[in-house]
């Protein structure tokens, strides 16, 4: 069932934790003008709205290869709201789907007001599916870890508060977890971020989300919430892989 709130605003996201930042910021771009907000997006040295640095990690030293591989594979990652992972996965090259949704929990609490409640177990999730041939499951985190999220920030990414915007890895087989592990340990390892990970690495079916919670940075480019949280991700991504980045 559609969310009546969001219908009644289709330009607003309502969570109880962050409605309140969020009327804030859409007060503050109104009257600075979307100009101003395009001027933070694209500004030099801009870090990410997870906060995160747009300075490239290293490269994941296990990982799967490139050959003798599937054509399709599919990743699901839990870093924030939605909107925003849904949206940089769109753009890497070797990404031919990446839908929004939930996992973590069971089907009948799989939906945006229940998983509100941050009651259910659900992580705000986007599957995504790759061509292994062009991007392999090891750039896919690289990209999650170091554009989409702030790996050290727990059960919160940035204004949204809650379990539900934990930093997950919801891994689709031995190797994804054997891969994700690694990762995690290596980065840690390299002390690539000023505090320890806390980001998970479990298992969980993934349930799609409500329509009007799919492609919406896309569809919604001028939200102010897209415009100050998610918009420099994908300017981090141009930037840092843009060997990785397609429009």
């Amino acid at each position: 069932m559609e969310d009546n709130r969001m219908r009644i605003n289709p330009g607003a996201r309502v969570n109880t934790a962050t409605v309140r930042w969020r009327a804030a910021l859409a007060a503050g771009l109104s009257l600075m003008g979307l100009a101003a907000a395009a001027f933070v997006v694209q500004g030099p040295g801009t870090p990410s709205a997870s906060g995160t640095s747009t300075s490239s990690i290293p490269a994941p030293t296990v990982d799967e290869p490139t050959t003798g591989r599937p054509k399709a594979e599919t990743a699901v990652l839990a870093g924030g709201c939605f909107w925003g992972v849904q949206g940089v996965f769109q753009h890497v090259k070797g990404v031919t789907a990446a839908q929004s949704g939930y996992a973590g929990g069971d089907a009948a609490t799989a939906n945006y007001d229940t998983v509100s409640t941050e009651t259910t177990g659900h992580a705000e999730s986007v599957r995504i599916t790759y061509d292994p041939a062009q991007v392999t499951y090891g750039q896919l985190l690289r990209v999650f870890f170091s554009v989409v999220q702030d790996p050290t920030e727990l059960n919160y990414q940035g204004p949204d508060v809650g379990p539900s915007y934990r930093s997950v890895i919801f891994a689709q087989d031995d190797t994804q977890r054997n891969i994700a592990d690694a990762y995690i340990a290596q980065l840690n390892a390299a002390g690539a971020f000023s505090a320890p990970i806390v980001t998970t690495v479990s298992s969980g079916q993934f349930f799609p989300a409500e329509a009007y919670h799919q492609d919406y940075l896309s569809l919604h480019p001028n939200n102010p919430y897209i415009v100050q949280n998610d918009l420099p991700k994908l300017a981090a991504l141009r930037s840092t892989y843009p060997e990785l980045y397609r429009d």
